[in-house]
């Protein structure tokens, strides 16, 4: 839907400097400039080409894949993720691309044993968007085309992509684990690691208390039978620039303090 399907009455989005976005209705139009009045009772003036239309047959708790949106711009895209983010619904597709909402709060639910075994095998787009749902098609893949599959992770700092990572090698860890080893097993062995290259590769900054200052390839393999035989950590890149200066009020990395208040023994 372009500029030329806005006629007086259309519901639109228009930019607003404290909201990003705020809807309403065109009520006069004079060339290419528009007056809407929006939800709050304001009347704004701006340029037909900063206004989108709003779909106002849009489900009231939002569409879990993005791909069945009327129109796909910003301010659909933002409120659709926001009506799902107030029913708790953290995870939406678009497509094969799962997105993420942090949600500030333990969701333990979501992460349970019960939620593995529903996502383990199930056609993706099947069930809710889960970021388990992305572990078991990378998993299927490997095992059905016998090809490495790799699964980024990405968003700014205080996203959620440590623990959206963490999630995702546990899930991993249940589909390849072995049932009733003894020991330390390799996927124990492989979560465990985390904590230890977090304390070496994360720091406070202003945004985020504990905030990854570095990038990880993690590697885990499998054998022909889809068990985890081994994994590897094939990159591991820090910021050097924190390690020799520190800009007010941020903090080095955790594993300096950590030596510095360690007991004497």
């Amino acid at each position: 839907a372009g500029p030329d399907n806005i006629i007086i009455g259309s519901h639109v989005w228009v930019e607003d400097p404290g909201l990003a976005w705020i809807d309403g209705e065109v009520i006069r139009i004079n060339g290419n400039e528009i007056h809407v009045k929006t939800a709050h009772g304001k009347t704004v003036v701006t340029n037909t080409s900063k206004a989108f239309p709003k779909d106002t047959e849009a489900p009231p708790g939002g569409v879990d894949d993005m791909t069945k949106l009327s129109y796909l711009h910003e301010p659909g895209v933002l409120q659709n993720l926001a009506t799902r983010y107030e029913l708790n619904e953290i995870y939406t597709y678009t497509g094969n691309i799962l997105i993420a909402v942090n949600p500030f709060q333990r969701l333990p639910h979501l992460y349970d044993t019960h939620m593995m075994e529903q996502y383990k095998g199930a056609t993706f787009g099947e069930l809710s968007p889960h970021v388990f749902a992305v572990g078991d098609a990378a998993y299927r893949a490997m095992i059905n085309e016998g090809k490495s599959n790799s699964i980024l992770v990405s968003g700014e700092s205080g996203a959620g992509k440590t623990e959206t990572t963490k999630m995702l090698m546990r899930y991993l860890a249940f589909l390849g684990g072995r049932s009733g080893v003894e020991g330390h097993t390799v996927e124990q062995q492989v979560l465990e690691s985390n904590p230890v290259l977090e304390a070496f590769g994360n720091a406070k900054t202003v945004r985020n208390n504990n905030s990854s200052r570095f990038g990880k390839f993690v590697e885990i393999q499998f054998d022909k039978n889809g068990r985890i035989s081994g994994a590897a950590i094939r990159t591991y890149l820090l910021e050097r620039s924190r390690v020799c200066q520190i800009s007010d009020p941020e903090r080095n990395y955790h594993c300096f303090y950590l030596l510095c208040a360690a007991p004497p023994e």
